[in-house]
């Protein structure tokens, strides 16, 4: 799809309530994992898993879009299409982009026959022209035909490539039977023939503490951050579950880990993360947000899946991963509302802010002194009857999103639950949020170490509104809010009917 035709079946979308504004999402149809992004030339490009024709999951195609900034994007033609007859005729799955000595060069997983059987994912490989605006795949796939043998694998896909020294490696996310995940490490002097190692890591199945770590580990990422290494998988078990990272030491090709955590507390609304190293060293990561409707509201809509916004990566002092938006996206703040020094006390708890809208950013900083439970309510209506609610909760030492009012539609799936992940707050440390409400989407980030991805589907066109809120002694430091714009040509967004 060239740019003119991605940007009328943009316009056709764009009155959509419930599709985002500034989150990538395609032109149109279905969209899942991030794949290959690669800084090439000065400009981000983003690849991703894509069903250019109909708005479910099946016959996978790499769609593709680039940027100048990390904030606004243009839409490429599709980067891989499945070969009839080829050895990923039914489908190319994930997998990475790499520069070797110039060439840009994607592994990816191609798949022949039934998709649930490891023997038939194969690792594939494609070679791009200087503009990366196409792509040849290589005549001797598949560069890996199978499985290394003595293991019993349960899972064998999205291939991760990095160089080290002299040599390439490559980790393929794989399961081994009764066992648990695990990523399989190889290498090769040439990028075309491999030679599989061992293990890189392995996880439990019969282990729940801290984090579950499932049956099949999809979509390996594996990169050096601060003075640890760090794993990233995401957690499969005959259906999509959640990201994982592992920190830990990297010595003689072994990963050691000794920490393992949830990557976002939105589980399956924050998947299949993926990372890049830029040419300013920053580590970062996106992951792919699903929908939280059926698969008929899906294709009702003409399009399913966003993507996050890009998250830069660092490590704290005790080893837990820091996520912060990427700063670019401080390009699209428009209109501002600040607060100081609020005493919740004296707003009886709940204090509406007079920015509106479905498409913000919100920071605010919250001493919660004494309150049970302080934070955020968005997608508000004025009498409450639709809200969103982003919650810390002292005592039980949780930070969550409360679905459970953010929608009058309870009749084709919409999600109405409760998502929440340990938080805890030292003494003395006051609660910072940052939140991205994007019409149907929602990313918190609160303190610069958790993270919580959520997708909402309010029908009420004045459920619009902000307000903090507390039950017990809190003071809000600060509240600055910004309407954000959109990240696409106003061509393309014009015809959209103004909200909040």
């Amino acid at each position: 799809m060239n740019s003119v035709a991605a940007n009328a079946r943009r316009q056709q979308l764009a009155a959509d309530p419930h599709r985002p504004r500034y989150h990538f999402t395609p032109p149109a149809n279905w969209m899942n994992d991030p794949n290959g992004i690669i800084e090439w030339e000065g400009k981000y490009h983003l690849f991703y898993q894509h069903n250019p024709h109909d708005a479910v999951w099946d016959n996978m195609h790499w769609g593709h879009a680039v940027s100048d900034d990390l904030a606004h994007w243009l839409d490429l033609p599709i980067a891989l299409s499945p070969s009839p007859g080829g050895p990923d005729e039914d489908g190319c799955w994930s997998g990475c982009t790499v520069n070797n000595n110039g060439v840009a060069t994607i592994f990816y997983t191609g798949v022949q026959g039934d998709w649930a059987i490891p023997r038939n994912q194969r690792v594939c490989m494609a070679t791009g022209a200087g503009d990366l605006l196409s792509w040849e795949k290589y005549a001797g796939n598949p560069i890996i035909a199978h499985p290394p043998p003595g293991l019993n694998i349960t899972g064998f896909r999205d291939p991760f490539v990095w160089r080290e020294e002299q040599e390439w490696y490559m980790a393929i996310g794989a399961g081994i039977r009764d066992i648990g995940g695990a990523v399989l490490l190889y290498k090769s002097k040439d990028l075309l023939g491999w030679e599989y190692l061992q293990p890189l890591c392995v996880g439990d199945m019969h282990d729940s503490a801290p984090v579950w770590t499932g049956t099949v580990w999809e979509v390996p990422q594996f990169f050096p951050l601060g003075d640890k290494h760090v794993l990233l998988v995401t957690v499969w078990d005959s259906d999509p579950l959640y990201s994982i990272y592992f920190t830990g030491s990297y010595h003689a090709h072994r990963f050691v880990p000794d920490a393992v955590h949830k990557l976002d507390y939105g589980d399956r609304h924050f998947y299949a993360a993926h990372t890049m190293k830029d040419s300013q060293g920053r580590r970062i990561m996106w992951g792919f947000s699903g929908e939280a409707r059926s698969s008929d509201a899906q294709r009702s809509a003409g399009w399913s899946g966003v993507m996050s916004l890009p998250r830069v990566l660092s490590l704290h002092d005790d080893g837990l991963l820091a996520m912060r938006p990427a700063p670019e996206i401080e390009s699209l703040r428009r209109e501002r509302h600040q607060l100081t020094d609020i005493d919740m006390s004296a707003t009886s708890g709940h204090l509406s802010l007079d920015l509106r809208g479905d498409a913000l950013e919100i920071a605010a900083e919250i001493d919660p002194a004494d309150a049970e439970e302080t934070g955020l309510k968005v997608r508000l209506s004025p009498d409450s009857e639709e809200e969103t609610t982003i919650f810390y909760d002292a005592p039980r030492k949780q930070l969550g999103v409360d679905r459970r009012r953010s929608t009058l539609l309870r009749d084709d799936g919409y999600a109405d639950d409760v998502q929440e992940g340990d938080f805890e707050l030292s003494p003395g440390e006051n609660l910072r949020l940052r939140v991205f409400v994007d019409c149907s989407v929602i990313e918190v980030y609160a303190n610069d170490r958790a993270c919580i991805a959520s997708r909402v589907y309010p029908v009420r066109s004045d459920s619009t509104g902000v307000a903090v809120y507390a039950r017990g002694r809190a003071r809000v430091k600060s509240i600055d809010i910004w309407r954000l714009s959109s990240i696409w040509a106003s061509s393309q967004s014009s015809s959209a009917p103004r909200r909040g």
